[in-house]
């Protein structure tokens, strides 16, 4: 898995806090930013944390580059519907050798591992040989129709490989860019850092959230699952450990 921040609103936490002021002060949009110091800006967000202000936060939003992670995640991912995601396309990128992600829990145990890389190694063929024949159906069609070669041979293969697709697995790697606002983040983070999470998730929100809180430190200090702020929401369903992870993020 790689994570990287592509891109971000300029100076993020001092755009909250300006929102903020805005709110609360008697500022106008040619002064709002002035006099927003270090202190003054933690303060607005500090403010706007303790009182559960949330809407100011949605003016600063982070974009990132994600790869190396499933179509499993990408399913997960995308239920998260207050953000904006692009998505390389299996129907115009060949999946040729295609990457994948092996799960801890199965590449932990020899012949659970065995299993499933031979299950990528026949998922792989099914997928170019499905590719060959479709592609060789949609030329002959494409070439009758008038189409010349080199025509319906691109055009035959995108057709191919549209319907080949199908029998790719979901551990079939990705690649995505990702933008969330502020306000999003701390929602995602809420549910994808906690222990319950499915552990690839897990495991990217808390690459996000290295990412993000290397910009905006104090925006996103409290941010995480929500054990870290009061008690563990998950009832029966929880893992138990609420002081291990309040240790862990205390040093992420």
């Amino acid at each position: 898995m790689q994570v990287k921040l592509l891109a971000y609103t300029p100076q993020p936490e001092k755009t909250v806090a300006a929102a903020a002021k805005l709110c609360y002060a008697a500022a106008d949009i040619d002064t709002v930013l002035e006099g927003l110091t270090e202190e003054k800006t933690a303060s607005f967000l500090d403010m706007l944390s303790s009182i559960g202000h949330q809407s100011p936060i949605e003016h600063a939003s982070f974009t990132f580059g994600i790869e190396g992670v499933s179509r499993s995640l990408l399913a997960q991912i995308t239920r998260h519907r207050i953000a904006s995601y692009s998505v390389q396309s299996q129907r115009y990128v060949k999946e040729k050798a295609f990457e994948f992600v092996l799960p801890p829990e199965i590449e932990k145990i020899p012949e659970a591992k065995e299993e499933f890389l031979r299950a990528m190694e026949e998922d792989q063929r099914h997928y170019e040989n499905l590719t060959a024949v479709l592609q060789e159906a949609h030329k002959k069609e494409l070439l009758a129709a008038g189409e010349d070669e080199q025509s319906a041979s691109r055009k035959a293969e995108k057709q191919a490989i549209e319907d080949a697709r199908f029998v790719l697995p979901n551990a079939c790697a990705t690649k995505m860019m990702c933008t969330m606002n502020a306000r999003e983040l701390m929602n995602f983070f809420a549910h994808r850092c906690c222990n319950r999470a499915q552990w690839e998730i897990r495991a990217l929100a808390v690459e996000m959230l290295k990412e993000v809180k290397a910009v905006a430190p104090h925006l996103f200090q409290k941010a995480g699952p929500p054990c870290l702020s009061g008690p563990c929401p998950e009832g029966k369903m929880s893992c138990g450990k609420a002081a291990q992870v309040r240790e862990y993020y205390k040093d992420l």
